[in-house]
């Protein structure tokens, strides 16, 4: 079962197109998780959390040094949430969940 939101063709497209240096994928590909997975751990294991959140952001800043451009957030909060998204749709093609699409 393929799941399409709604945001998914503009938001995520202009975030693709943001997102281009393969050193930049990697550094959203370790950061993203890091950052996501930090804010249900801050109940349990809140330095655990701490430091998974600063290094995920960490990462996503060189990142986007490297590729030489502002993150998305900058312009909308609303990427906060397309982040993870684009992610999960990354991870399902590459298991063939999803279909590949012409632009990663």
């Amino acid at each position: 079962m393929m799941l399409q939101l709604a945001m998914d063709h503009s938001l995520v497209d202009k975030y693709k197109s943001q997102h281009q240096h393969p050193l930049n994928k990697l550094c959203h590909l370790i950061g993203v998780p890091m950052i996501t997975i930090s804010w249900p751990l801050f109940f349990f294991r809140w330095r655990w959390a701490l430091a998974l959140f600063v290094a995920g952001w960490i990462l996503q800043f060189v990142g986007h040094a490297i590729e030489g451009n502002r993150p998305a957030f900058f312009q909308n909060p609303v990427y906060f949430f397309v982040a993870p998204w684009w992610l999960v749709q990354r991870v399902a093609r590459a298991v063939g969940l999803l279909p590949t699409s012409s632009s990663k």
